[in-house]
C-alpha cells in the first residue's frame, strides 16, 4: 500500500513539472514585448527608468535599452489632439500638392498628344476665331437689316410728327421691337468680342505651356511653320 501511494505521489509530482515546463507562447510573447528599460529625462530634468513606458515622459521620447545598456529601440512621444490635427493637416497639405501635380502631368501629357506641334496650335486658334468671326458678321448684318427698318417706321412716323401720341399702336409697337431688337444684338456683338479675348487668352496660356514641353522634348518640337492666320470677318 506504501510503495503505491508513493508511486501516485511521484506521477502527481512529475505531472506538474511537466506542466510547468510546457511552453507558453502568449506568456512568453508578451515577456518578450515588454522586455527592456525604458529610459527618459522628464520635463523637471529628472532622468527616469522603469521596466515599462514611464507616464510622466509620454510628451517626449524615451529610450528602450538592453539589459547591458544598449539602445534597443525608441518610442515616440505621444501626440496632442491638437498635434495630432496639425499632423492630420500637413499630410492633406502634402496629398493635395501630390494630387495637383498629378494633374498637371496628366493635363501636360494631353496637350502634347493635341498638340505635337506650333501649326497644328495655331490653326486651331485661327479656326476658333474664324468661328466667332462668322456669328459677330451675322449679327452686324442683322443690325443693319434692323436699321433699315427703323428708318421705314420713321418715315411713317413724320405724319404724326407733331403729335407722336396720335400714331397707330401698330407703329408704336413696331417702334418699340425694333429698338429691342437692335439692343439685343448690339449686346450679342460685345459679348462676342468678349468671347474674342476669352479665346485669345486661352491659346496664349496653352502656347506658354507647349513651349516649355516642347523644349523638354528637344530642339525640333513643336517648330513647323505655322498656318496664315484666317481673315477677321469685318461688318
Amino acid at each position: 500500500m506504501k510503495t503505491m501511494a508513493l508511486a501516485s505521489l511521484f506521477t502527481a509530482v512529475m505531472a506538474l513539472v511537466s506542466v510547468g515546463l510546457a511552453p507558453r507562447p502568449a506568456l512568453a510573447q508578451s515577456q518578450t514585448l515588454q522586455s527592456g528599460i525604458y529610459s527618459c529625462v522628464d520635463g523637471k530634468g529628472r532622468k527616469l527608468t522603469s521596466d515599462r513606458p514611464i507616464a510622466d515622459c509620454v510628451d517626449r521620447e524615451q529610450r528602450v535599452l538592453n539589459p547591458s545598456g544598449t539602445v534597443k529601440g525608441k518610442v515616440g512621444p505621444a501626440l496632442s489632439a491638437q498635434e495630432r490635427a496639425q499632423l492630420e493637416a500637413k499630410e492633406k497639405l502634402a496629398q493635395d500638392d501630390r494630387a495637383k501635380k498629378d494633374e498637371e502631368k496628366r493635363r501636360d501629357r494631353a496637350l502634347l498628344m493635341r498638340y505635337p506641334e506650333r501649326a497644328i496650335h495655331d490653326g486651331e486658334r485661327a479656326e476658333a476665331l474664324q468661328q466667332i468671326d462668322v456669328v459677330k458678321a451675322a449679327a452686324n448684318n442683322r443690325v443693319l437689316e434692323l436699321k433699315k427698318q427703323k428708318t421705314l417706321i420713321d418715315d411713317e412716323m413724320e405724319f404724326y410728327k407733331k403729335d407722336p401720341a396720335k400714331a397707330p399702336p401698330a407703329i408704336r409697337r413696331q417702334i418699340d421691337e425694333n429698338r429691342k431688337s437692335i439692343e439685343v444684338q448690339n449686346r450679342f456683338i460685345v459679348d462676342q468680342d468678349a468671347e474674342i479675348s476669352r479665346v485669345n487668352a486661352r491659346f496664349d496660356e496653352e502656347l506658354a505651356r507647349l513651349k516649355e514641353l516642347w523644349k523638354l522634348r528637344g530642339p525640333a518640337a513643336g517648330v513647323a511653320a505655322a498656318p496664315a492666320k484666317a481673315p477677321t470677318a469685318k461688318p
